[in-house]
């Protein structure tokens, strides 16, 4: 192995280059190091800043651990981090820098694999990305969510209960002294969002595409099991390497097939639909919206965890974890599509059982029989929108009613909860210029929060729709990734206060009723236009030039597809 390796371009010839390769890279380690050892990075996203994970260099110690028992040399890379809880206006808008960066400095240097170390929503999605185009071996490893919180009593979903809670305090019910003291008992320890979010679903997903090994993603952050399986990824890292298992050698189009049957059985977040599109078009595998409805939509919910249902990640994890779910839906599997270990998704799951019915439904007594995302068209979504039914309230999922329009997240706040708002239960809140290239980025505003005074009334929901998304802790009878979206030229920016919409998901129907020819000759008013981002310079004016709609992922461009890990040119 050792002449076929990448990083023997750097460090075997007895030439100047190489001779300062080695060099600087000595400090310490022993000649055997640069001699047929192949070179692990451990991609890293581990920052203060970045809460969730926070704990990944403790995580990276065991994967070093495990690479240099099993004969390798591990590194340390810290990649860009990107904290969902922290970062303005999203940390959508870097995912694909996030992205791009980490493909270059894995194709940069001196490497022959990479693991993987994610945990907060787009850090996962992010890294998959840049391992598929630079397509050198490479296993992901999950931070695992955190621990319950409780509050009085009554367990705490982060994320979910946030939403619940602070409409309660709008509504009356709750006041903002108990609001602020449950904070600190919400999160209690390390690890990334207890609920069936965007970090556990992209953890699970990514284990059913086959990109961790089978029984790890869910692991609680402080269960010391986390620490075992990342001292034997850091192993299995050293084999992928010797059997040049790289991701454009296992992912296919089934693997995809797996992912989206297990986002509809674990009540998965919506976000997954924008980074699965955006992971497949790095790996040049044909992957539409329409799939998602096509393979998921009739699979059951089996996982009863908020925001869908009732329990928590560490639940899930005690009832069985997620092959006791995949085993439930093993018929719906492909049954081809491979796994990091060299085996087959369905090869792993035979002894996999659930130990708590509550938390895992067998597949005889689903908690919703067909629950995967719709997909919905019509004249308000000629290009494709999505909602997730088992979040939604199943009487709004028929419904029509008039149209009252926000024109940007600062005209919402400043109106919602405004006495004299004509708006009622029945109405169809509209809010827009929150796309990818509107905002910029795509931030998690589409679950708006309802008007104070029909909260007072004990309205919980309305039918909200967006061109934005909408965290995956979150839930209503959400529309969400409308596309085209408004600052796009989409018919969401011609959409006016009083238009009558109709929404019908049995149907997948999303329509203004306004005729076509009147709607085209709209203009596009002024506050509709003044929301929109317009960038002077920096990553915001490359993304707004170049970031492509919600329905093929919003990736870069540019940045589809995979140049590959060679480096044509010598640094001295």
């Amino acid at each position: 192995m050792a002449s076929d390796l990448r990083s023997s371009e750097w460090y075997s010839a007895g030439d100047r280059n190489a001779y300062i390769h080695r060099a600087w890279m000595r400090r310490g380690v022993p000649d055997t190091a640069f001699r047929g050892r192949p070179q692990i990075a451990i991609a890293n996203t581990a920052s203060d800043l970045t809460p969730c994970n926070a704990h990944l260099d403790e995580v990276a110690q065991s994967v070093k651990n495990g690479i240099y028992e099993a004969g390798g040399i591990p590194l340390n890379l810290p990649v860009v981090s990107l904290g969902e809880t922290q970062v303005r206006p999203t940390a959508m808008l870097w995912r694909n820098m996030m992205a791009m960066a980490t493909e270059e400095m894995l194709r940069a240097n001196p490497i022959d694999g990479v693991v993987l170390l994610g945990g907060c929503d787009k850090t996962i999605p992010a890294l998959l990305m840049a391992a598929a185009s630079v397509d050198l071996p490479a296993v992901v490893i999950p931070g695992g969510p955190m621990l319950t919180g409780h509050f009085r009593g009554e367990a705490l979903g982060c994320g979910t209960d946030v939403w619940r809670l602070s409409e309660e305090v709008r509504a009356g019910t709750l006041s903002e002294e108990l609001f602020n003291r449950s904070e600190s008992s919400m999160i209690r320890s390390k690890g990334h969002c207890n609920t069936m979010g965007t970090a556990s679903t992209m953890a699970l997903v990514a284990e059913a595409l086959g990109t961790i090994v089978p029984g790890l993603a869910g692991t609680p952050a402080p269960d010391s099991r986390l620490l075992e399986a990342s001292h034997e990824t850091g192993r299995l890292a050293v084999r992928l390497i010797e059997q040049d298992r790289r991701p454009s050698t296992f992912l296919t189009k089934a693997s995809f097939h797996n992912a989206i049957v297990a986002l509809a059985a674990i009540g998965g977040s919506t976000n997954a639909v924008v980074h699965l599109l955006a992971i497949a078009g790095r790996l040049g595998i044909d992957l539409t919206i329409d799939d998602f409805d096509r393979i998921g939509a009739e699979v059951p919910l089996l996982v009863n965890l908020q925001p869908a249902g009732r329990y928590l990640m560490d639940d899930l994890y005690r009832a069985g974890g997620f092959l006791a779910v995949l085993r439930e839906v093993k018929d719906l599997l492909d049954p081809t599509a491979l796994t990091i270990t060299g085996r087959p998704l369905v090869d792993h799951l035979d002894d996999a059982r659930i130990w708590d019915a509550d938390v895992i439904a067998p597949r005889t007594q689903p908690l919703i029989p067909a629950a995967g995302i719709s997909v919905l068209r019509g004249s308000l979504a000629p290009g494709g929108a999505i909602i997730k039914p088992a979040a939604a309230s199943p009487h709004l999922l028929k419904h029509r009613g008039p149209a009252v329009v926000f024109d940007s997240i600062e005209d919402f706040h400043a109106r919602i909860d405004d006495p004299d708002l004509d708006i009622d239960e029945n109405s169809v809140m509209i809010l827009r210029g929150c796309g990818p290239i509107g905002y910029p980025g795509m931030p998690e505003v589409a679950n708006m929060p309802l008007p104070k005074k029909l909260l007072e009334k004990g309205v919980r929901d309305m039918v909200r729709i967006c061109d934005g998304r909408m965290s995956g802790t979150a839930y209503g009878t959400v529309i969400l990734h409308v596309t085209p979206e408004a600052a796009a030229g989409g018919p969401l920016a011609r959409v006016q206060t009083g238009d009558w919409i109709s929404l019908d998901v049995r149907s997948r129907r999303l329509d203004v009723e306004v005729p076509a020819d009147e709607l085209a000759a709209r203009g596009v008013n002024d506050a509709t236009v003044n929301g929109f981002a317009n960038p002077r310079r920096g990553w915001e004016r490359l993304y707004v030039d170049h970031v492509m709609q919600a329905d093929t992922g919003a990736d870069l461009d540019f940045l589809v597809g995979s140049s590959g890990s060679r480096v044509s040119r010598e640094s001295h």
